[in-house]
């Protein structure tokens, strides 16, 4: 049994210096200057490397066993790795300096709006756009049909803490009735013990729900069923009956939505029922205390919520050196052991909190059983390029941080592909590692060639390693196409977000002028454009059926009511997964793919792809348009100037108290609408990145930029 690790508070009590010097600055090399943390670094010889005495211990005597690779295998494969791919991760970040030398020099010799022609003919010339790539499809083979053929919520949680991660593998499946009375998604008063008059609002909730997604004959409703009855059939096929309150009874509009059972005497234990590839099970239960209070014995209604989550060693994670490191490296690979698990003190007793396993039912189609996993699909997003470490040294120098990265992630799920874990994660033989802020197809290729080194060293099949594109870097949009090219045999992802997106279009145009309120950033040109084309990238390029076209997150966690309104719109836009930020949230998030074919969606798109090749190059036009104030901010008003510069700053000082001095990545910050927003590395990004274009661009700010207040939301203040 894994159990959980944490980092100390002498290592978080280090990480303010550290976070400052990410967050100023502009480019790869501010935020690279996170990872030179201490002058001498404990090591221990591996071949030609020098790593940190902890980490190689970790590696050689818990990560290793049982996989086959022998120590002395691993540390000669990352040296040889290291040895010809680190110039090139610094060639690549010296080339970003170079196209951002080139793009402020110009920016400064030509202020304000650019002209496009102008402007398209600078971004070819300087090689920022790439050449067209030659005719292909998506091609990768070999992926859960959690990311390639059912579409559902994507839950994003720092690797880090174990508590959050091991609820984040458990949230396959989640509580309606929990999600519906614990949040505002249901009006009044939740705080206290429980309400029984609430308890029935929020049935009364999930009735509506189920009359929508599995609506009853006739015009009978959920709210009028009494009991759940099943009648076997010859074959052993099996039928759902269910009792009114009327005397009648009635059955599923759509009998095959029922889907399995577990018998029970008078009325079934349990009823599964499925809808566009997803499942919610309707547990009974009369003498439980809340199917006592229920016409039909129901004591809970579980939905099928995030088929997958993103293990995160980026932006909401909290690492800052090898013992940081080695907590991260250690859940994840307990999580792919099947053994991580977490003591917790639950009702004034102690529990250990652990991976649940699968879960199975009579079948209803005939003899046999359905068995549906019991945790979300479970992908590891290493940190990017720009990231480097001195956990492991190559000389005298530090070394891309994220090569580590690839070398530990593949090994520790070396125990789910052979078979060595408690519960299996990929069904596939497959590794999804997803990566972050890459800048143009190049740097997409050396990804794939990164992946197919790490598995020759560890002796894997090509192509096992698989890659998720984080579309958040402006000249990644730009060569979206390119990129997909350059990552065809691997690609289970295209994935947009507005945080780092819009922190890199700020910086990619800083020289040009001040930038737009950031409220109105989503209303601009770029943003409406840079969605839609990577959904259309996705479907044109045959991505569907293969791997996901993905959205960003919910950024504010205690607002259920509106994500609820909301949120299925990227849905209808052609999304198969979008982020969000918990559990309850994925539950909820839920409900939208059972209103929405997602299949539907994207057929339809594919059937009209002369459409969708027609719009190309305006959307090219509308992604190069910056989205600078008009006029130069003088109509702004000096309040809403401030209100925007002190929500920066709430943002960054909110979020940085919590990453410093609790050694949370990921954390809910109050805007000064006393809004809670979920807040991670991405917002210091584009929060600082904001700041510093309006203070470089000063005659926009007519005040000093001082009086930066922070609500006190009980979090306590730095050390």
């Amino acid at each position: 049994m894994i159990k959980a690790r944490c980092c100390s508070q002498a290592t978080r009590a280090r990480k303010s210096t550290h976070l400052m010097k990410l967050t100023v600055g502009r480019g790869h090399r501010a935020a690279t200057t996170v990872a030179r943390r201490l002058a001498h670094v404990p090591a221990a010889a591996a071949g030609r490397l020098r790593v940190d005495d902890k980490l190689k211990a970790f590696v050689d005597d818990e990560l290793l066993p049982g996989t086959g690779v022998a120590p002395s295998k691993f540390w000669d494969g990352l040296s040889s790795i290291l040895e010809d791919m680190a110039p090139r991760n610094r060639a690549l970040l010296d080339r970003r300096d170079e196209l951002q030398a080139q793009l402020d020099a110009w920016h400064r010799a030509n202020p304000g709006t650019p002209d496009p022609t102008a402007y398209a003919a600078l971004l070819e010339s300087s090689g920022y756009l790439a050449p067209a790539a030659p005719p292909f499809e998506v091609c990768s083979q070999h992926v859960d049909p959690e990311l390639a053929l059912v579409a559902g919520p994507q839950l994003v949680c720092p690797v880090d803490n174990a508590r959050f991660i091991v609820n984040a593998a458990n949230a396959r499946w989640g509580s309606l009735l929990d999600a519906i009375y614990g949040t505002d998604v249901l009006p009044g008063d939740r705080a206290g013990a429980y309400k029984p008059e609430r308890g029935a609002a929020a049935f009364g909730v999930a009735h509506s729900l189920l009359d929508e997604s599995f609506p009853l004959e006739g015009e009978a409703t959920w709210s009028d069923v009494t009991a759940l009855s099943v009648a076997m059939r010859d074959g052993g096929a099996a039928s759902l009956q269910l009792s009114l309150a009327s005397g009648g009874e009635a059955s599923l509009r759509d009998g095959a939505q029922f889907v399995g059972f577990l018998p029970g005497v008078p009325t079934a234990r349990s009823v599964l029922l499925g809808k566009n590839g997803l499942h919610v099970e309707l547990q009974v239960d009369r003498s439980h205390r809340i199917g006592a209070t229920h016409a039909a014995g129901i004591k809970d209604v579980q939905v099928e919520s995030a088929l997958s989550a993103i293990c995160d060693m980026e932006d909401s994670a909290c690492t800052v050196d090898a013992a940081d490191k080695i907590v991260a490296y250690g859940n994840w690979l307990g999580l792919m052991r099947g053994e991580l698990s977490v003591p917790m003190s639950k009702g004034g007793k102690e529990v250990l909190r652990e991976m649940n396993g699968d879960r199975t039912w009579t079948s209803a189609a005939g003899p046999g059983s359905v068995t549906l996993p019991g945790r979300a699909l479970l992908l590891c997003r290493n940190v990017g390029l720009h990231m480097y470490t001195d956990a492991v040294m190559l000389g005298s120098e530090e070394v891309p941080e994220g090569i580590v990265d690839a070398m530990v992630t593949a090994a520790a799920a070396m125990h789910d592909l052979q078979g060595n874990s408690r519960v299996t994660n990929s069904k596939t033989g497959s590794v999804y590692i997803v990566k972050p802020k890459m800048h143009g197809p190049e740097e997409g290729a050396f990804t794939a060639e990164l992946f197919s080194r790490v598995e020759g060293e560890l002796g894997l099949p090509l192509h096992t390693l698989k890659v998720g594109v984080m579309d958040e870097e402006r000249r990644t949009s730009l060569n979206l196409r390119q990129m997909m090219a350059a990552t065809k045999e691997r690609l289970f992802f295209i994935n947009t977000g507005f945080l780092d997106r819009t922190g890199d279009e700020i910086h990619t145009s800083m020289e040009a002028g001040p930038m737009m309120l950031k409220a109105d950033l989503k209303g601009a040109p770029w943003y409406s454009n840079y969605e839609e084309s990577n959904v259309d990238c996705g479907v044109a390029l045959k991505l569907v059926g293969k791997g996901q076209i993905g959205k960003g997150m919910w950024a504010a966690p205690d607002d259920m009511a509106k994500m609820v309104r909301d949120k299925g719109a990227q849905l209808a836009a052609g999304a198969s997964t979008a982020w969000v930020p918990s559990p309850t949230a994925a539950t909820l998030h839920a409900l939208h793919y059972h209103a929405t074919s997602v299949k539907e969606v994207q057929g339809g798109m594919a059937a009209r792809a002369a459409e969708i090749a027609s719009r190309a190059s305006s959307q090219a036009a509308g992604l190069m348009t910056i989205p600078l104030l008009p006029a130069g901010g003088k109509s702004l008003s000096a309040d809403a100037i401030q209100r925007d510069l002190d929500n920066n700053a709430q943002g960054l000082l909110g979020y940085v108290v919590r990453w410093v001095g609790q050694g949370v990545g990921c954390s809910k910050v109050p805007d000064f609408d006393n809004v809670q927003l979920m807040e991670d590395r991405a917002t210091l990004r584009i929060s600082s990145q904001h700041i510093a274009n309006w203070l470089h661009h000063g005659g926009v700010r007519r005040e000093p930029l001082l009086e930066m207040g922070y609500v006190d939301d009980k979090c306590g203040t730095l050390p």
